[in-house]
């Protein structure tokens, strides 16, 4: 019995080996190698060309902020894209989650058209929304005479912004809408009946029931946000390339130039590592502030 018993624990064994290390083989190739590689040319002015790759120590580092006016440009634009994506994004998405978790006719519908957008490429998003800010609205303009639809949005660098952060949130709305719906769908409706009979509102059961128990998902739609936010790529790549001039250059597509048009790796590869540690820090900070107001119903 005892060796029958180890045998089918060295059989599990063998088959949780047998599934999982293509997968993690996978992972380890496309990912973990490509980032230990980043960090040793982060120290070195490799040009991606040449056989050898000359140590250069933190000169890399240094130059990013001591001489890339573009790496500052851009990380200026990322944190004002971020911050405008996370807070809009996430509050429209749990307003539409509030309405549409009820039930209510064509409430299925209504969550199927909001999460279209996200599951079309992004970078297919990028050329519909190029196409409709350049000939769509001028088109409607036509018809309809609103002044704001003969503006330039792509074309001008204070209104690309607006462009970008309008496109980026259309296309993401309906995911955190479903993530905040599920959310809402945990609540027990014994919490939420009790706080009706001793008396609180509609307004009083969403702030003082509903949003401390949605904390686990605030927390989630948090730092999805903030990451996509932060990486946001192929949707600028897609509609602006980055301009006019710099005006709409992300940290993701400033890597990118650096790295495959002007052949600095080094450069791209210093970046990317401060990139990750940005990331890093700030997932850090926003898990400690919500992990410790989540609520244990």
């Amino acid at each position: 019995m005892r060796k029958k018993i180890l045998s089918n624990q060295r059989t599990t064994r063998i088959e949780t080996i047998s599934f999982t290390a293509p997968a993690m083989i996978m992972v380890v190739i496309t990912t973990y190698i490509p980032f230990a590689l980043s960090i040793v040319y982060s120290v070195t002015n490799w040009k991606g060309l040449a056989d050898k790759a000359t140590f250069v120590g933190l000169d890399n580092f240094i130059k990013i902020f001591a001489s890339d006016p573009d790496f500052m440009q851009s990380a200026l634009f990322t944190i004002r894209y971020s911050v405008a994506f996370v807070v809009l994004s996430n509050i429209l998405a749990l307003a539409l989650a509030v309405i549409l978790a009820r039930k209510m006719k064509f409430a299925s519908f209504f969550r199927a058209v909001f999460f279209v957008p996200y599951v079309v490429s992004m970078t297919i998003v990028g050329f519909i929304w190029e196409f409709i800010f350049t000939q769509g609205f001028s088109s409607l303009y036509k018809v309809l005479g609103w002044g704001f639809l003969n503006l330039s949005w792509l074309g001008s660098q204070n209104l690309v912004y607006y462009g970008v952060v309008l496109v980026g949130i259309w296309q993401a709305l309906g995911f955190y809408m479903v993530l905040y719906i599920a959310g809402l769908k945990t609540i027990p409706n014994d919490v939420l009946e009790a706080a009706e009979i001793d008396g609180a509102s509609t307004i009083g059961r969403f702030f003082q029931v509903k949003l401390p128990l949605l904390i686990p998902s605030i927390t989630t739609c948090l730092l999805m946000s903030i990451i996509n936010s932060l990486q946001v790529f192929d949707t600028i790549m897609a509609m602006t390339k980055g301009g006019p001039g710099i005006a709409s250059m992300s940290l993701t597509l400033n890597i990118y130039q650096d790295a495959f048009i002007y052949h600095r790796y080094g450069i791209a590869s210093a970046k990317a590592v401060v990139f990750f540690i940005m990331i890093l820090l700030l997932t850090k900070v926003i898990l400690n502030a919500l992990g410790r107001k989540e609520v244990d119903y």
